[in-house]
């Protein structure tokens, strides 16, 4: 058997295999795994954002949806399985600061730990479009937001589900100030912001996999409306709310101006010190896989 021919052996036994996929356990994912949970080909985890890439490192996972900001601080290990991920071109809902004092008043955030993306975005508005370096103090969200109002934090920055328990479009909402992230990047930069993506470890062999991952985003955003009756509710989400989160708020394909908007954030991240350089977004070359 000569090497082409090993080679087409080795790839179609990759094509049967089942894969091992990591995801993020929010709502926010459903239209990516949609058509993921249950097929015969792919054992799905679910965990939070800042957990996922642990599985790349060891091994345990084939492909996962890792924060974006986690990309370049894996130091070239991993690449960017096109063409799916969690986005938004404006205002995301459920990324957003919420504080007793005016934005412009921050001295102390609340960080929800579940995401490293948001924290960084989080550092990068306050600082080039509020003037301001507050301090930053790690808690556990869902034990905060469990306390009496007054004796929560001034401000903390919330994301995925547990901001619908806070209540943002509340007109009695205990926080009076609020700051879209999102929404705050669009209109600082002029560009959409990524928050998580698809990562493979370089050379990897993926097989079909990321076609499989493709025409599950496509299933789950042909079911947004029976997403939101199904997942959204037991989510603690409205279902008109849900429905209009994920078709309006979000955005789930990877394109160039995303990929250009990702770049930007590398930049912009890079010269705050928070990577420790802007790298460009590489893509796993999956179509010649085979």
């Amino acid at each position: 058997m000569g090497p082409t021919q090993t080679a087409r052996v080795d790839a179609t036994a990759a094509d049967r295999r089942v894969f091992e996929v990591g995801a993020v356990r929010f709502f926010n994912t459903r239209p990516l795994i949609y058509g993921l949970t249950g097929h015969p080909r792919v054992r799905l985890s679910l965990d939070v954002p800042s957990a996922l890439g642990a599985g790349l490192a060891d091994g345990s996972l084939d492909v996962t949806l890792v924060p974006a900001i986690d990309y370049p601080r894996a130091g070239g290990a991993w690449v960017i399985v096109p063409d799916g991920c969690i986005a938004s071109d404006g205002e995301t809902l459920t990324v957003r600061i919420f504080s007793r004092v005016p934005i412009e008043r921050i001295e102390t955030l609340a960080l929800d730990a579940d995401s490293h993306t948001s924290v960084a975005l989080a550092r990068l508005i306050l600082r080039h479009r509020y003037d301001l370096s507050p301090r930053l103090e790690a808690v556990q969200m869902r034990d905060v937001l469990a306390r009496p109002i007054d004796d929560r934090p001034d401000s903390l920055l919330l994301i995925g589900d547990k901001v619908i328990q806070a209540g943002p479009n509340r007109a009695d909402s205990p926080w009076p100030y609020q700051l879209d992230l999102g929404a705050a990047w669009r209109t600082w930069t002029g560009l959409p912001f990524v928050f998580a993506v698809w990562a493979a470890r370089r050379g990897s062999n993926l097989g079909d996999l990321p076609q499989l991952l493709a025409d599950a985003r496509q299933q789950g955003l042909a079911h947004c409306d029976q997403i939101a009756a199904t997942d959204g509710p037991a989510l603690g989400w409205p279902i008109d709310l849900a429905r209009e989160y994920l078709t309006r708020h979000l955005q789930f394909e990877l394109t160039p101006r995303y990929r250009a908007g990702l770049e930007r954030f590398y930049e912009l991240a890079a010269a705050d010190g928070l990577i420790e350089r802007p790298v460009p977004v590489e893509l796993h070359p999956w179509r010649f896989c085979g």
